[in-house]
Protein backbone atom coordinates (compact mmCIF):
# COMPACT_ATOMS: atom_id res chain seq x y z
CA UNK A 1 0.00 0.00 0.00
CA UNK A 2 2.76 2.75 -1.17
CA UNK A 3 -0.09 5.43 -2.17
CA UNK A 4 -2.04 6.69 0.83
CA UNK A 5 -5.38 8.95 0.16
CA UNK A 6 -5.34 10.03 3.59
CA UNK A 7 -4.27 13.62 2.43
CA UNK A 8 -7.35 13.79 0.45
CA UNK A 9 -9.98 11.49 2.20
CA UNK A 10 -12.96 13.24 2.22
CA UNK A 11 -13.88 12.37 6.12
CA UNK A 12 -11.15 13.89 7.23
CA UNK A 13 -11.75 16.87 5.60
CA UNK A 14 -15.48 16.36 7.22
CA UNK A 15 -13.37 16.23 10.17
CA UNK A 16 -11.09 19.47 9.71
CA UNK A 17 -13.88 21.21 9.11
CA UNK A 18 -16.42 20.09 11.70
CA UNK A 19 -15.07 17.74 14.11
CA UNK A 20 -17.98 17.80 15.72
CA UNK A 21 -20.05 16.77 12.95
CA UNK A 22 -21.54 13.09 12.18
CA UNK A 23 -19.35 12.55 9.73
CA UNK A 24 -15.92 13.97 11.57
CA UNK A 25 -16.35 11.89 14.27
CA UNK A 26 -17.10 9.06 12.00
CA UNK A 27 -13.69 9.99 10.52
CA UNK A 28 -12.24 10.18 14.12
CA UNK A 29 -13.64 6.92 15.40
CA UNK A 30 -12.39 5.27 11.56
CA UNK A 31 -8.99 6.67 12.34
CA UNK A 32 -8.16 4.59 15.56
CA UNK A 33 -7.74 1.39 14.13
CA UNK A 34 -7.77 2.25 9.70
CA UNK A 35 -4.70 -0.12 8.59
CA UNK A 36 -4.73 3.16 5.46
CA UNK A 37 -4.16 5.38 8.12
CA UNK A 38 -1.70 3.67 10.36
CA UNK A 39 0.43 3.02 7.39
CA UNK A 40 0.19 6.72 6.41
CA UNK A 41 1.20 7.80 9.93
CA UNK A 42 4.31 5.38 9.67
CA UNK A 43 5.33 6.45 6.16
CA UNK A 44 5.54 10.58 7.51
CA UNK A 45 9.00 12.10 9.08
CA UNK A 46 8.74 11.86 13.09
CA UNK A 47 8.40 15.65 13.21
CA UNK A 48 4.94 15.43 10.51
CA UNK A 49 3.74 12.27 12.60
CA UNK A 50 4.01 14.08 15.92
CA UNK A 51 2.27 17.02 14.46
CA UNK A 52 -0.44 15.44 13.04
CA UNK A 53 -0.94 13.32 15.88
CA UNK A 54 -1.15 16.41 18.03
CA UNK A 55 -3.78 18.21 15.41
CA UNK A 56 -5.76 15.04 16.49
CA UNK A 57 -5.02 14.06 19.74
CA UNK A 58 -3.65 10.58 18.86
CA UNK A 59 -1.11 9.76 21.70
CA UNK A 60 -0.32 6.45 20.39
CA UNK A 61 1.15 8.23 17.45
CA UNK A 62 3.41 10.76 19.36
Amino acid sequence: MSDHNCEKCAFRAKYDNNPKSFLGKLWRWHANWCPGWKSHMRSLTNTDRINIAKKYNMKKYM
